[in-house]
């Protein structure tokens, strides 16, 4: 059995096999959703050259802490970053260029929400390199798209949907389900909808209330009504499943769904414990350096962050990551896909009895060196991970 050191003895060589990537967070929306607890502002003005500058400043902090390095994939999140101009995407990529090499077939995948998509911008982030969009359609229903506090209609976002098609090779999008009053059949026809608009990749998030958002505001005072009960909630989860499994979108991850050789380079890069450096108000990073990993993360109010990155870094917390800590994510994080993870990831922080209970419930996998989840176990995960971790 390796030590619990093993992990941590092979930390270069984990990254420069899984991968490195740049997360961009743009923090700027038009409006908030009530549901979303992501680090997201909305501000009457922009100045896009400012920004354009800082965010290219800390890439070029971030490339002198980490040398050079082969970049995998780019994501520009949010927030809404298809409100940035293709100017400022410009002076971002031109940044992270001049401190790595891009992968021959690295991917650049921008997040858009359906009111912000202008072709122009489309084209000249094409042309950029931009080469994967997921859009942030989330429901094909006028009424609930309402509820949800989102600015499109149902048309926007096929409109917005066609448009990323002339543009792009890889098109994604979000839908949320288990929404207020959503019945089975409702979402057996939304999804059958979405299934026919899909090419190869489609995010299926359970609606969930977050602390911090409006949603939890509405539901603490008992204004929140018609969410689904658990067993709703499990049917809609075995819908979703059925139905993408018969449209050849498997799930490879708990909530990601695509075409075998269409999922998303950045989130499996997340998911398998490479490298990433984090750059924009709230991102977080993890990263090697010297043989330590880091887990990183920058201030979230965006005025904070650009007086911090004129100041020297964006970065408010860096935190050494123990041998113990490394292992506990790669639990976490592998678990969740349908791939699972090498054993010795994770060996350490496993308790082993309490997984062959699971084993033989038959909600964990176990062979060829590697463990993972179940189709029975992945509606269950957080139970899953709660019970293969060991006690502190």
């Amino acid at each position: 059995m390796p030590s619990a050191n093993w992990l941590q003895g092979a930390l270069t060589e984990l990254w420069q096999q899984r991968g490195f990537g740049l997360y961009v967070h743009w923090p700027f929306c038009a409006a908030k959703c009530p549901y979303c607890d992501f680090n997201s502002h909305v501000r009457a003005e922009i100045d896009q050259s400012k920004w354009a500058h800082a965010l290219a400043q800390d890439i070029r902090r971030c490339g002198m802490e980490t040398g050079p390095r082969m970049l995998s994939s780019i994501f520009f999140g949010g927030g809404t970053p298809s409100l940035m101009e293709p100017s400022t995407m410009d002076t971002v990529l031109s940044a992270a260029r001049d401190v790595w090499s891009f992968a021959n077939d690295i991917e650049i995948t921008l997040e858009a929400n359906p009111t912000s998509v202008e072709a122009h911008r489309f084209e000249g982030y094409a042309t950029l390199g931009v080469n994967r969009v997921s859009l942030g359609v989330q429901a094909l229903n006028d009424k609930d798209l309402q509820k949800l506090g989102r600015l499109h209609s149902v048309d926007e976002a096929r409109h917005a949907f066609t448009l990323a098609r002339q543009f792009f090779d890889r098109v994604s999008f979000d839908l949320i389900y288990a929404r207020q009053n959503q019945t089975l059949e409702d979402w057996r026809a939304e999804l059958t909808e979405a299934l026919e608009l899909a090419i190869d990749h489609l995010s299926l998030y359970q609606l969930t209330i977050e602390e911090g958002t409006a949603f939890w505001d509405r539901a603490a005072r008992g204004r929140l009504h018609g969410l689904p009960n658990d067993d709703l909630g499990a049917d809609l989860y075995e819908v979703t499943q059925s139905l993408c499994n018969d449209a050849g979108l498997t799930a490879y991850e708990v909530s990601n769904h695509a075409r075998p050789g269409s999922e998303s380079k950045h989130n499996l890069l997340y998911w398998r414990g490479g490298d990433y450096a984090g750059v924009g108000p709230g991102a977080h990073g993890r990263l090697t350096l010297n043989s330590q990993r880091l887990a990183t993360q920058s201030w979230k109010q965006p005025e904070a962050w650009l007086k911090a990155v004129s100041q020297g870094s964006g970065v408010n917390v860096t935190e050494p990551l123990t041998p113990q800590d490394i292992a506990e994510e790669r639990l976490i994080m592998g678990l969740r896909l349908k791939e699972g993870l090498d054993i010795d990831d994770a060996q350490s922080v496993i308790d082993w009895t309490r997984f062959n209970d699971l084993l033989n419930g038959g909600y964990v996998w176990h062979h060829d060196g590697r463990i993972g989840a179940t189709p029975t176990g992945r509606p269950l995960l957080n139970y899953i991970i709660s019970q293969c971790a060991k006690a502190d």
